[in-house]
């Protein structure tokens, strides 16, 4: 199959080479448009072989013409093309300007809503214990910052409160005669109960109950704290827990976080605080806009893709995590950069390359460095010059004659050098 592709491959250079030669000599090759006679051919070359020649026009196996190659063919650089006018337009060449202007680019691609992370609170007692009240008990709950959540029966939190209960007591019945010393320390015992009391998170209100009524609270109510919404419930009533067990998680949903997929060609556009624009298929006919907020500094390896974090406002909870989304991201655009279009590049290998035109009917190829692309435009970082011109259509079949012509110039190069 691959063979059939070469040779089909070939017969069309030939072909095309045949065409343009043929044409030429139709065309008034030899006699230019203002009538003076140009010079003779210098040889004739095989169409497909260009390392058959012939002093004389001759004909090759398959009946084509050898094509006559002049000495003025050797102006320019190796594989410079020369075309008629008829020929030139017959085949359709046109050409474009390179010029300065600025360039952008919209990226298109497919995100998916998450919890914020700065949003997430992952709740856990600070003592062991029973729960012997669970007023939060169903996922999907709105909660207000401060609210009470369960209550926990902790004998070591009990244990604590008398401590607490009992220094507070010794301390009030000091008598003014009493040494610096033992009331210092009976001070630091209470100061070091309530100081136990709050690292095991007994609410304020509590506290306050405690001290003023000198009563030993047997339910430690455990507050919500963060405003959002109850992923989920870890506990039951009469559950016991310790410290290792989550008792919620619990959500802010009034922003959300999306996580997107960039393809590394599409990196040099992307950068942080860009626009975004966001459609759901749950809200249809509608867009949401949000901002690019960071840029992961790693790949995935799999998809070798890199991942980016959107930031959109969710305060009516329209968006629900683990939904699909269309992402837009408005990328900053390029100014005054020199651009041509990017059809006019020609993509061999790692080679990129286009013809430039130096003279009517005479295309140079030239290897070129591009940078990004985008609106239809690439830009062009070395190998073409503000205000010339380019092939923008039939440039592969100007290629092909380009090839055939470089490889003549070699087989020929090749020659003298034996001679």
């Amino acid at each position: 199959m691959n063979r059939l592709l070469i040779v089909i491959a070939l017969v069309m250079a030939a072909a095309l080479g045949y065409y343009l030669g043929d044409s030429g000599q139709e065309s008034g090759v030899q006699v230019a448009a203002n009538g003076e006679k140009k010079s003779e051919p210098l040889y004739y070359r095989h169409p497909m072989n260009p390392s058959v020649t012939s002093p004389v026009p001759a004909k090759g196996e398959m009946g084509m013409d050898y094509i006559p190659v002049y000495a003025d063919e050797g102006d320019g650089p190796a594989g410079t093309v020369r075309i008629d006018p008829v020929t030139t337009q017959a085949i359709g060449v046109r050409t474009a300007i390179a010029t300065h202007q600025a360039i952008a680019r919209e990226i298109h691609t497919v995100g998916r809503v998450a919890f914020n992370e700065e949003g997430i609170v992952r709740l856990h007692p600070k003592t062991e214990g029973w729960v012997e009240e669970l007023r939060i008990q169903k996922t999907g709950q709105t909660i207000a910052f401060d609210e009470i959540l369960l209550g926990l029966y902790s004998p070591q939190l009990m244990a604590t409160q008398q401590e607490y209960l009992l220094a507070l007591k010794n301390l009030e019945s000091l008598s003014p005669g009493t040494s610096a010393d033992i009331r210092r320390s009976t001070q630091n015992l209470v100061t070091t109960s309530m100081e136990r009391l709050e690292l095991l998170d007994v609410p304020r209100h509590q506290l306050e109950e405690m001290k003023n009524e000198r009563t030993v609270k047997k339910l430690l109510h455990i507050h919500s704290p963060a405003a959002g919404t109850v992923i989920n419930v870890g506990v039951r009533k009469g559950q016991y827990v310790t410290p290792r067990d989550e008792l919620y998680f619990i959500a802010d949903l009034s922003r959300v976080w999306v996580y997107v997929d960039i393809f590394e060609d599409e990196l040099p556009w992307v950068q942080v605080g860009n626009e975004v624009v966001m459609t759901v298929n749950a809200l249809p006919g509608e867009t949401l806009q949000g901002k690019l907020s960071y840029i992961y500094p790693y790949a995935e390896p799999k998809t070798r893709t890199i991942k980016a974090r959107l930031e959109f406002d969710n305060s009516d909870g329209r968006l629900k995590p683990d939904m699909l989304t269309n992402i837009t991201i408005m990328a900053q655009p390029q100014e005054h950069v020199l651009v041509v279009p990017s059809e006019a590049i020609v993509r061999s290998g790692i080679r990129k390359k286009v013809f430039v035109v130096t003279a009517p009917g005479k295309f140079e190829p030239r290897e070129i460095t591009a940078g990004v692309s985008g609106s239809g435009m690439t830009r062009i970082l070395s190998g073409v010059r503000l205000g010339e011109e380019v092939v923008v259509s039939a440039q592969f079949l100007i290629d092909s004659e380009s090839k055939l012509r470089e490889a003549a110039a070699k087989m020929m190069a090749i020659g003298v050098d034996h001679d």
